[in-house]
């Protein structure tokens, strides 16, 4: 059955796609959301980073990850074929910038899940981009909602907490986002995020 949602890129086939980046603390939803955002985006796609994490028994080369060796890896910083990097639990991440040029050149929405360390690096090197963080209601809301997932120990809850108020604070700062966005509900935060994307879409070249 034909697509026929529309867009600002559909309507301009000339007109380069946009870089959407969705930042935020574990437990605040953001893989949920980031689903949402493309199925309801025309001609959008998720970018698959780059880690020399070791590949689990579930996961498919180049679907989940590109894994790559900490050489292989170094290589490519040295080579500048990252648009943004970034080290995380003793491996390493990575956007690779040919994914990203080449989707915005065939006029796609691209979009990017990466942490406020690698945000930082992409609203240097691409002024352009839209940079959404995603907030949780409350801390206090956030802690329950990382206990909920039953995936770890008190101790270790406690540190990815410690951890993403680090990264709220961060985000806060001035320039650094585009906008904050709070999910409270799961409907109205896209919602939210789409209108953020439409406006950025509209804009003239």
């Amino acid at each position: 059955m034909p697509d026929d949602r529309t867009s600002p890129a559909d309507s301009h086939p000339d007109r380069r796609g946009l870089l959407l980046v969705l930042s935020g603390p574990s437990g605040v939803g953001k893989t949920t959301i980031a689903r949402r955002l493309l199925e309801s985006i025309p001609r959008a796609e998720f970018s698959v980073s780059a880690t020399t994490r070791p590949r689990t028994p579930a996961e498919r080369d180049g679907v989940d990850y590109h894994f790559l060796s900490d050489a292989d890896f170094a290589r490519r910083v040295d080579r500048s074929e990252f648009l943004e990097h970034a080290e995380y639990a003793g491996f390493r991440y990575g956007t690779l910038r040919d994914q990203v040029e080449n989707a915005l050149a065939a006029g796609r929405t691209i979009l990017l899940d990466i942490d406020v360390q690698g945000a930082r690096q992409v609203r240097d090197a691409r002024p352009d981009a839209l940079l959404i963080f995603i907030l949780p209601p409350g801390e206090a809301e956030l802690l329950d909602r990382l206990r909920a997932r039953r995936r770890e120990d008190e101790a270790a809850i406690q540190r990815r907490f410690a951890q993403a108020q680090r990264e709220i604070a961060v985000a806060k700062e001035p320039r650094l986002y585009d906008a904050l966005v709070v999910n409270d509900d799961l409907d109205q935060t896209v919602e939210e995020i789409l209108g953020l994307v439409t406006a950025r879409a509209g804009r003239g070249p």
